[in-house]
């Protein structure tokens, strides 16, 4: 059984297609990416699993439920997060604010008995010690220990991409949506990065789909490559396979 499938999602923006007829399926515990030009339709993709768009036609199905209909907060609740291109931080707050945020979808008290708790037995209480305990094997996990009490904002770009990361790991997901992880990083960054969704994937047990440009990142991690052109697909494989197709060079790297 699939993990995630995706089937004949097509969506347009005025007269544009962006997406046509895309299906795919990732099955559980791979490193499944997806590759193309700009404008080929991956960010797109994303958008419509996480529940940012509603596709015109296709569905989505996570371990067989249909969650195309699904708001973003409810797709996020049955186990699937996601980073963004464009870093989306609370960049006047912490490092550990911005990833106890991640820790929303398992808040069981409630803004009102939260905001009653007076005494370290409290049910409030408990679950914010429970909530900052995860919080703090995700910065020991992510070296972010430097980070954890500066504001977002005075950090370097690389830091914040991995409190990114981090915050979507918060969330405790099954599948993590991973678009463009090394964009602004440098060399080093990169070369951690692959060490960390690697480790995200065998020590957490997560699911991962990846949206990136760095094709060194891509077939160096990846179990299988989509690639996309004008939003549809013309190649799936292995990546030894992705790196000779001609459709693939063609479209993606700009030869043949």
């Amino acid at each position: 059984m699939a993990h995630l499938k995706v089937e004949n999602l097509s969506i347009s923006f005025g007269g544009l297609k962006a997406l046509s007829g895309v299906s795919f399926a990732v099955n559980k515990g791979e490193i499944y990416s997806i590759i193309g030009p700009n404008g080929a339709g991956k960010t797109t993709v994303f958008n419509c699993i996480s529940g940012l768009y509603k596709p015109n036609s296709g569905k989505i199905f996570f371990k067989d439920q249909d969650i195309t209909p699904l708001k973003p907060y409810q797709v996020a609740q049955v186990g699937i997060a996601r980073t963004f291109q464009n870093i989306e931080l609370f960049a006047h707050m912490t490092t550990m604010d911005n990833l106890m945020l991640g820790r929303h979808t398992k808040l069981k008290t409630g803004i009102w008995s939260g905001a009653t708790f007076l005494h370290a037995n409290s049910k409030a209480a408990r679950e914010e010690i429970q909530n900052r305990g995860q919080v703090e094997k995700i910065i020991d996990f992510l070296e972010l220990q430097a980070a954890r009490n500066h504001m977002v904002i005075n950090l370097p770009y690389g830091t914040q991409k991995l409190i990114e990361l981090g915050r979507a790991l918060a969330l405790e997901p099954e599948i993590l949506l991973l678009d463009e992880p090394s964009a602004g990083m440098n060399l080093e960054e990169k070369e951690n990065l692959i060490f960390s969704i690697r480790d995200i994937r065998d020590d957490f047990g997560i699911t991962i789909l990846l949206v990136e440009h760095d094709m060194n990142l891509v077939m160096g991690i990846s179990d299988r490559v989509l690639a996309l052109n004008y939003g549809q697909v013309i190649a799936e494989g292995i990546p030894q396979e992705i790196q000779k197709h001609p459709e693939v060079l063609k479209a993606y790297l700009g030869e043949g």
